[in-house]
């Protein structure tokens, strides 16, 4: 038997998107709430035009479903990160939690929205864990919070099953997520006894896609490897024209302070490089 990687649009849209049960079993695990607070039933929010290159999605999110209560929930399969990801995530958010009300409706009707972001890569190397939380809170007195926008991120290359074995369900979803994939003949047996980890697996098995959504998959990965790529090699200019730009930086500020100890224009020049017209404008 051959799988597919749940990580990829096609098939994260396709476990997620499609079968409320494992959505909401997914959030259950992963949410910062309660047992009181647990989800007991989905409603999929209309999904917005996805564009070819599913890495330039802007503000397109892959999974929205909200509950009876109005809880909204907004779930995000993120590949590669970019710095300017955590703001995209809180636009998200931010819109879905403004859109609840009308011009003129009370403020109480307003219900939180929790966002679920499980990113591929390690964007946080400083800290040692892999789930991140962010909420609203008073600086001084972190028990007084603002309820209403929940962030939550999940660096998956941290995750370690045989470090995490407190919470079940939040183990075997992760291990689902970064266990399974094309170079996988046989399942753990533990990720099968779970009814409904066993139905995520099953959803990704090659048979159950047609050739032309098994196209669209090998796109994907080939659209991720070219980004990637892309992202590094603009990376390594900015960083490489930054240093310049602070080499010549600093170059004008020794020579600002050589030209005020009325040393010549001609030895500044000759000990920072700076030419004699760009010393004269200082």
């Amino acid at each position: 038997m051959r799988y597919l990687d749940p990580k990829a649009d096609l098939t994260f849209k396709r476990v997620f998107g499609e079968h409320p049960d494992l959505v909401m079993s997914l959030l259950n695990a992963l949410l910062p709430i309660s047992e009181e607070e647990e989800i007991t039933d989905i409603e999929y929010l209309p999904a917005e035009m996805v564009p070819d290159n599913p890495l330039r999605k802007n503000s397109i999110v892959d999974v929205r479903c909200k509950d009876k209560k109005g809880r909204q929930f907004i779930v995000e399969m993120q590949m590669i990160w970019s710095p300017e990801f955590k703001q995209r995530v809180l636009f998200n958010a931010s819109k879905a939690y403004v859109r609840q009300i009308s011009v003129g409706e009370e403020y109480e009707l307003l219900q939180p929205v929790y966002s679920l972001n499980l990113v591929n890569e390690i964007f946080e190397p400083e800290l040692e864990g892999y789930y991140h939380h962010y909420r609203m809170i008073h600086v001084e007195n972190t028990d007084k919070v603002i309820n209403g926008l929940e962030l939550i991120f999940v660096e998956l290359p941290k995750f370690n099953p045989h470090t995490y074995s407190e919470k079940k369900m939040q183990v075997l979803w992760l291990r689902y997520l970064t266990e399974i994939n094309e170079r996988t003949r046989e399942v753990p047996p533990e990720l099968l006894a779970n009814p409904e980890v066993k139905k995520a697996v099953t959803a990704l098995e090659e048979s159950a896609f047609t050739e032309a959504q098994l196209l669209g998959y090998e796109k994907f990965w080939d659209i991720i490897s070219v980004e990637k790529t892309l992202y590094n090699s603009a990376e390594r200019k900015g960083m490489a024209a930054g240093l310049a730009k602070g080499k010549a930086e600093e170059q004008h500020l020794i020579a600002a302070n050589m030209k005020k100890q009325g040393i010549s224009v001609v030895i500044i020049s000759q000990c920072t490089g700076l030419t004699i017209e760009e010393i004269d404008l200082l």
